[in-house]
């Protein structure tokens, strides 16, 4: 069947989530971070994503900003990072992560195509709005859904069924694109198309399915139709 909706995780596939910290670490208000802010970024994210699959296994669900502070206190302990106003800093730039270099020019030439485009997160909704417009993508995207709407994380298949429930189309008919190899595989295994977009060149996660395409980045994904 033939790709109608083109849907997207937001951070770390059309957001840059090292960019809070990397910015940080250039204001000299926050020269703690300088020598550390590349382990800094990735402990924080992995700390996010670690306690998103956690509360969903345990059924304590809260929303993705509690999780995203979480993950970086627990990041900046490990590095020895005790600067209250560093931590602060840190949370207001993750409202206003830019978007890779190739975003908007992909997303426009689907839109051009005729194609749906869509976010799907973990997000919560104020985050999301906040991002979105802060990266100036707002007007490429038919839509913006949020696993804080079922009450649970992806992969969770509630979170994938809201895709369906928006744009009221089967998964064959949606490709899903991820820069988590583990949310292209739960995409995958719940019937959409799947690209994972693999930045860094990681090996693929052994689970019980896998993404249909792997790209370096979003340039080419217009190809697809």
């Amino acid at each position: 069947m033939p790709l109608t909706t083109f849907v997207f995780d937001a951070y770390g596939t059309l957001l840059d989530v090292n960019a809070a910290a990397m910015q940080a670490a250039q204001e000299p208000a926050h020269n703690d971070l300088a020598a550390v802010w590349p382990e800094l970024a990735r402990d924080w994210r992995l700390k996010q994503l670690q306690y998103t699959w956690l509360r969903a296994v345990a059924d304590q669900h809260c929303d993705f900003w509690q999780v995203t502070q979480d993950g970086l206190d627990w990041a900046m302990e490990a590095h020895g990072l005790n600067n209250r106003a560093t931590r602060a800093r840190l949370l207001e730039l993750y409202w206003e992560l830019s978007a890779y270099p190739e975003v908007a020019d992909m997303l426009a030439a689907l839109k051009a195509k005729g194609v749906a485009t869509a976010i799907l997160s973990n997000g919560s909704p104020d985050m999301l709005q906040g991002a979105v417009a802060s990266a100036g993508i707002g007007h490429l995207l038919d839509a913006v859904l949020s696993a804080e709407d079922v009450g649970v994380f992806k992969p969770h298949a509630r979170v994938y069924d809201l895709v369906g429930a928006k744009f009221d189309c089967p998964p064959e008919n949606v490709l899903f694109v991820s820069s988590n190899g583990w949310d292209a595989a739960g995409a995958a295994g719940y019937g959409f198309q799947t690209v994972w977009v693999n930045r860094g060149g990681e090996p693929v996660d052994r689970l019980y399915a896998s993404p249909h395409h792997v790209l370096r980045d979003l340039t080419t994904l217009p190809e697809f139709l």
